[in-house]
């Protein structure tokens, strides 16, 4: 059985990765499911990567069974974030361009775009190309929470147009960006697409 996005959105949040750490710990406990249970274990080191405790989110890693698929590409996307953190970028696109590849293979939507994300971020050289392709992974879907990943991806293309000196095509992604957030995104997303256009627009 995989592990529902749903359930990680209310184990998640990203500005307590302590807080989730122990959540996601208390739910991998209680999880009786093989597959699941790895799963939240891959989690779990994302939390402790974000804490900057990479060699134990590395022990956790080490030691989770690959009892799925999603299981498979979790682990790999985890460690190329772990590289990507401790600024290993070289390492991790190399990880995230395996992940993207397994996921493809294995059609794990959600978890494609992730990777391909990740690529955007983590190989600034080719961030559009990146980009491009997890779009278009999108335009085969119609999962609305699949699709929350448009929010993320024009915000992103976003904030590297306005740091090259495209202020046109900033402008433009984050649109996009707020377009997307108010189909599929959260509050918070508009406020920060609404925030980003504030920043970047020319006065007057």
């Amino acid at each position: 059985m995989a592990l529902s996005q749903a359930l990680l959105d209310e184990l998640w949040d990203f500005g307590d990765p302590a807080g989730s750490e122990a959540r996601l710990r208390t739910a991998a406990e209680a999880e009786t499911d093989a597959a699941t249970r790895a799963e939240l274990a891959t989690q779990v080191a994302r939390a402790l990567g974000l804490q900057e405790r990479y060699a134990d989110a590395e022990a956790v890693l080490s030691t989770t069974p690959i009892t799925s698929a999603e299981a498979a590409v979790r682990v790999t996307l985890e460690r190329g974030r772990l590289r990507n953190s401790a600024g290993d970028a070289g390492a991790a696109v190399g990880l995230f361009e395996l992940a993207a590849e397994a996921a493809a293979s294995a059609h794990l939507t959600f978890l494609h775009v992730d990777a391909l994300h990740m690529l955007a971020i983590a190989d600034p050289a080719r961030s559009a190309e990146w980009t491009a392709c997890a779009l278009d992974v999108l335009e085969g879907t119609t999962d609305p929470r699949t699709l929350r990943w448009t929010v993320s991806l024009h915000n992103n293309a976003g904030w590297a147009h306005h740091e090259a000196g495209r202020t046109d095509e900033a402008v433009s992604e984050f649109e996009k960006a707020r377009d997307a957030a108010i189909r599929w995104g959260t509050p918070q997303q508009v406020r920060w697409a609404d925030e980003a256009l504030a920043e970047v627009r020319p006065a007057g």
